[in-house]
């Protein structure tokens, strides 16, 4: 992992985790470009900020959710270009499952600022 990509992605997980901790979906849509792809927990493919905004709306009110990313990949693809894999482990203090997921972004510079242009959680399971 590049240090220059690893610090970037680094800045928004943590901003990312923050948000996820208080669901607060302005904060984590914040995070998001405007032209973004985002394949969540559940089939539905939302776009833009404010389809991200919809989907974190759309969660359970858990009480005290928290996401902890491990394995965590980064390399810049381009100049303005940054591709990124990790493992997220959420805990959700009990009120379902704890639940562990393969996640990928791609995040791109926008109007000055790193933004996630694509996201991508998929179950840990293998499908085949």
């Amino acid at each position: 992992m590049s240090s220059e990509a690893g610090a970037i992605v680094s800045a928004i997980i943590a901003k990312w985790c923050a948000g996820f901790s208080a669901l607060d979906a302005a904060a984590l849509s914040s995070l998001y470009s405007k032209n973004a792809f985002f394949f969540g927990s559940n089939p539905k493919l939302y776009r833009g900020r404010d389809g991200v905004a919809d989907y974190f709306n759309g969660l359970p009110r858990w009480h005290k959710p928290s996401a902890v990313f491990s394995d965590m990949h980064a390399a810049l693809a381009g100049p303005e270009l940054i591709n990124m894999a990790a493992t997220i482990s959420f805990d959700l203090a009990g009120e379902r499952d704890d639940l562990v997921v393969k996640m990928s972004w791609v995040i791109i510079r926008e109007d000055g600022d790193w933004k996630i242009v694509n996201h991508h959680a998929s179950a840990q399971a293998p499908l085949i």
